[in-house]
């Protein structure tokens, strides 16, 4: 059985993630900074080396500015799309 995190569903998930930040213009230590976190946080997420919770999702959406409803939204619409 496939791990979890390398369920292609977590790696779209990620990816997502990773392009809201950069289209933004955020640095993963900019927003490691902005949740009080180690650079390697954000890079091991991002990567898909650990999972982050529901919790997690939230102050990184908050510290993003990005509507986790909108975020969640689009990516089950890209999910859809990609047939995943």
């Amino acid at each position: 059985m496939t791990s979890l995190i390398h369920n292609p569903k977590y790696k779209r998930f990620y990816r997502l993630l990773t392009a809201y930040r950069r289209q933004q213009g955020v640095t993963q230590f900019q927003l490691a900074q902005k949740l009080s976190r180690p650079q390697s946080f954000v890079s091991k997420y991002e990567n898909g080396e650990r999972r982050i919770d529901l919790i997690e999702f939230l102050a990184i959406a908050e510290a993003l500015e990005i509507d986790p409803l909108e975020f969640i939204r689009v990516f089950q619409e890209t999910v859809a799309e990609e047939n995943l």
